[in-house]
């Protein structure tokens, strides 16, 4: 298991203690989620939450120079979490050295950034043609979930994308708005509960992990750490190798 630590470039985001709108800030931060036990930095310009601000790619771009150069000189994984093709190519040569393609690599220009830099990429599950605009499926979602990966990655491969490259998300991160917390609890609970499914690519797997322990999250986070993944986004390491270290004794 290795956890990318999250910082968040954009002053959106829920989890407040994460941001870090300043190079000294988001240092601080990577420094410090580095000695609590992750081993790369997801580091994000822009939210992508229902309450945050849309902008430009100047604006995000803004956002992100100069963090993505001091991070990345602490000899680190680095990914950026972005939608936009061209704020992901500025950030590859920047230093990052992973992509979190958060359009789930459905734009053309951001495959062939994948393609052309060979760095590992991770491709979340998206839910409808318009990943801003997302509609959960209905039914089975670990079927669904597995019929889009098994097409997704027939796609890229025809688009010349290496499968090695590919490290794939089920995309729990992401939900509707107006969903309830206990139809969003049964859904991760679900996938999270058959994860094992996913193996059947021979892919990693990355799951963005939860950050709150209230209302059954505890629980969610409890069977991915029993089920097992490779990668975890997190935003407070401490917790997650905590709450590990409970259920190994």
């Amino acid at each position: 298991m290795k956890l990318h630590g999250v910082v968040n470039a954009s002053q959106d985001s829920l989890a407040d203690f994460s941001i870090a709108l300043d190079v000294d800030s988001a240092i601080k931060r990577a420094r410090e989620l580095i000695e609590d036990g992750c081993v790369g930095i997801d580091l994000g310009g822009a939210g992508s939450t229902q309450y945050a601000e849309r902008i430009s790619t100047e604006e995000e771009w803004a956002r992100l120079d100069g963090k993505v150069q001091a991070i990345a000189n602490l000899g680190i994984e680095l990914s950026v979490d972005t939608w936009n093709p061209e704020i992901m190519l500025r950030a590859l040569e920047a230093g990052a050295n992973f992509m979190n393609a958060a359009d789930g690599l459905q734009n053309p220009a951001m495959v062939e950034i994948a393609v052309q830099t060979g760095v590992p990429v991770v491709l979340p599950f998206l839910s409808g043609d318009d990943p801003k605009s997302l509609a959960f499926v209905s039914g089975d979602p670990v079927a669904h979930i597995l019929d889009w990966f098994e097409v997704s990655l027939n796609r890229l491969d025809q688009l010349g994308l290496s499968k090695d490259q590919l490290i794939l998300d089920p995309g729990t991160g992401f939900g509707p708005a107006n969903w309830d917390w206990k139809d969003r609890y049964t859904y991760q609970e679900q996938i999270y509960s058959n994860l094992e499914k996913l193996r059947a690519f021979d892919l990693p797997i990355y799951i963005a992990l939860p950050w709150k322990m209230d209302e059954g999250r505890q629980h969610l986070l409890e069977i991915l750490l029993q089920v097992g993944f490779d990668y975890g986004r997190t935003h407070i390491p401490k917790q997650v190798l905590e709450i590990k270290e409970k259920l190994q004794q």
